[in-house]
């Protein structure tokens, strides 16, 4: 089934929740971190969060399979975070869609930031192709940090997506 990406409105904040939690599980798993704010944000935070940031969304058929948000932040960077994608839709370019089209949304952009976990390399290795590199690392805790990952804006990158 094709994978159609466009942009989120506040009502889709309970459905974005859910997939969230679902996503990242994996992550909370990984770093044995349940508390990770991904897991505990609420919708009431995600509706907050609609005034300043953009949301796209990737849908299959009806099912909300991904979604992104980014805003603009100081020094003319796009921070991108919150990429989830559907365990189901993992590994099938649903996430590299979501990436390359949020970039649209943000032609005033110099450069694109985000974060990520240390020991995630598949969303890592996924950043790198798109053309993100680390540019720090973060301590949260002894022996768990997070990668600064930032981009160069309108990197040429492939990629097939459907825009609505």
């Amino acid at each position: 089934m094709e994978v159609v990406i466009r942009r989120a409105v506040v009502a889709d904040a309970p459905e974005i929740l859910a997939l969230q939690k679902l996503a990242y599980y994996d992550e909370a798993v990984l770093y044995n971190a349940f508390e990770m704010p991904p897991l505990t944000e609420t919708v009431e935070e995600i509706e907050a969060e609609f005034v300043d940031h953009i949301f796209l969304k990737a849908v299959a058929g009806d099912k909300l399979v991904g979604s992104v948000r980014a805003r603009m932040i100081e020094d003319d960077t796009c921070y991108v975070g919150r990429l989830a994608v559907h365990p189901e839709h993992q590994g099938h370019h649903t996430g590299t869609g979501l990436m390359i089209e949020i970039d649209k949304y943000f032609p005033e952009a110099k450069k694109f930031a985000l974060y990520t976990g240390y020991k995630s390399t598949r969303n890592i290795h996924i950043y790198e192709k798109l053309g993100y590199r680390v540019a720090d690392r973060r301590e949260l805790a002894p022996d768990v940090f997070l990668l600064f990952m930032v981009k160069a804006a309108r990197q040429p990158v492939p990629g097939r997506v459907s825009r609505v």
